[in-house]
Formats: structure tokens, C-alpha cells, sequence
């Protein structure tokens, strides 16, 4: 009190309590400062350490794998390796096997189920437009006559080409059983150079004068059923041919016949330009009188 006294009567008052208020205020700041932050003067050495030594490790790793730094993104090669690892996991069975093994066992399908198989997926659809799996299967569907040919559009197109030119071949053949004349002029190419050799021999020009042939073998022949067999084909641009051994009924050895079917295409539709039919005899045998038919 006296110290106070003496001060208060002296001019020292406002320093001495400033200084009291400075000392209060950092002993508190100092308080408040432990109390916050314990552990602050214990430092870790080995947290740096490790930090540090990790970082340098995946920096390292990016570089030898041909990768960049920095920004903790994953290098391109990384992400190309990834991306062809899963293409590999997720890859069919087809994809993987050798060209020569996925061919022959395509080879196995037929025409509908090749056609549907490329239908499925991009792999597949790789797989069944593959020109050595059309070949082969033009081969067991057809003649490997033509094996050295290079068809100018590639083998499925030539085996659709050479399947029309069959299924028409055959239709001809239905017009005969079913003894359709209309059917028969619709056939024919209307033109005057179409020409008709029957197995009877007689000769016959123009589409009136071949229409004539047929509708008198129609009405008059009886109805024939006809076994092709040996059928061979070859088509090119524009035309194309069809050879074939044909049987009365169902005994080969009944009326054996040669026939050869022409077609040209016109407007997109295959139509017959000429049909030449002949009997086919052994050695030393004479033929009896043909029917007109085939």
C-alpha cells in the first residue's frame, strides 16, 4: 500500500501498471501455448526420415518404368500395361487362340451359323469375316476346284455369289417337278440369244422358241424328279456356270444325264441364258430314245 501510496502520489502510475498488464499477458500466452500443443517440442526424427525415404522410392519406381514425377497421377505406361492386362483377362477364348486353329475351327460352322456368329461381337465379328474361314468353308460347301483362284472381293463374297448361283440352279430344277411354266419363263432371260439343247438332242433359240421347248415337255412328259449330283460351279462378273450329273428317280443308274446351266446377271438377279442337257452313256453302250425333259 505504501508502495502504491508513494506511486500514486508520484507521476510513475500508468508505467508500472502497463508493465503489470505486459507481464500477465505473455505469462498467459506461454499457459495457453502447453496446454495447445504438448507435444510441440518433441520432435520425430524417424516421421521426416520415412516420409522422405518413401517419396523417393515412388519417385524412383515411376522413372525406371519410364513414368514422370510428381503430382502423384500414374504414369502412362503404367496405365497402358493396366489397360492391356485387362484386355488380355477379359479377352474370349477365340481371341487368344492361334489364326490357324481359330480358321479350322470355324470351319466346322456352316453358312447360317458364320453369318450369325459375326453378328455377335467385334471379336467374333473379326473372326467370321476372316477370308481364310470363308475359303474353307467354301471348300467343304462346295469344290476345291477353284482352290487357286483370288476371288477379286474375297472369299465370302464369293461363296454368297456362288451360294445364289446354286440355290437358282436348284429352283430349276423345282420348276421341273412342279412343272410351272410361268415359273419357267420367269427364269429364262427374255433375249433372242438364250439357247436350249433337251437330252432328246433337239435344239431350241430364243426365249419364244425355248419357252415352246418347255411348255411342251411340261404338259406332255410325266413328272420327273430329278437327283443332282457332283455339282460344280464357277462364277465370275456378270456370268457364270453350273455342271452337274442328274438322275431320273432315285436309282443312279436310271437315265443318267451331264447337264450344264448358264446364267448371266442382269439388274441384280441371276436369270438362265442357256441349259444343254446329254445322256450319259458307258463304253460300247447305245442310247435308248431320251426323254425330252433335263
Amino acid at each position: 500500500m505504501d508502495i502504491l501510496s508513494s506511486l500514486s502520489n508520484n507521476g510513475d502510475t500508468p508505467i508500472f501498471l502497463a508493465l503489470i498488464v505486459t507481464i500477465l499477458c505473455c505469462f498467459f500466452s506461454l499457459f495457453f501455448r502447453l496446454l495447445k500443443y504438448p507435444q510441440s517440442d518433441k520432435t520425430n526424427p524417424c516421421n521426416c526420415a520415412s516420409s522422405d525415404s518413401s517419396m523417393a522410392v515412388t519417385a524412383t519406381a515411376r522413372l525406371m518404368n519410364g513414368g514422370g514425377g510428381g503430382g502423384g497421377q500414374v504414369p502412362v505406361v503404367e496405365r497402358e500395361r493396366e489397360r492391356e492386362r485387362q484386355h488380355v483377362i477379359g479377352a474370349s477364348m477365340m481371341e487368344q487362340l492361334v489364326p490357324e486353329i481359330t480358321t479350322h475351327a470355324l470351319s466346322y460352322l456352316d453358312y447360317p451359323s458364320l453369318c450369325r456368329l459375326s453378328m455377335t461381337n467385334s471379336s467374333m465379328r473379326r473372326a467370321a469375316n476372316d477370308d481364310n474361314a470363308w475359303k474353307a468353308l467354301y471348300h467343304k460347301d462346295f469344290t476345291m476346284e477353284q482352290d487357286s483362284i483370288t476371288p477379286a472381293n474375297g472369299w465370302k463374297a464369293y461363296y454368297a455369289a456362288t451360294r445364289a448361283i446354286v440355290n437358282i440352279n436348284q429352283h430349276f430344277f423345282d420348276i421341273i417337278r412342279e412343272r410351272s411354266l410361268p415359273e419357267m419363263g420367269r427364269l429364262w432371260l427374255n433375249a433372242d440369244y438364250v439357247k436350249c439343247i433337251h437330252a432328246s438332242g433337239e435344239f431350241f433359240t430364243g426365249y419364244s422358241g425355248v419357252l415352246s421347248s418347255w411348255q411342251l415337255a411340261l404338259n406332255w412328259e410325266p413328272a420327273v424328279n430329278f437327283q443332282v449330283r457332283d455339282v460344280r460351279s464357277r462364277v465370275l462378273p456378270g456370268v457364270a456356270w453350273v455342271t452337274m450329273k442328274a438322275y431320273v428317280g432315285m436309282e443312279h443308274n436310271t437315265h443318267p444325264m451331264s447337264m450344264t446351266n448358264v446364267f448371266e446377271l442382269h439388274n441384280g438377279e441371276w436369270f438362265m441364258v442357256h441349259h444343254h442337257s446329254s445322256v450319259m452313256l458307258a463304253d460300247g453302250e447305245v442310247a435308248d430314245q431320251p426323254p425330252m425333259l433335263g
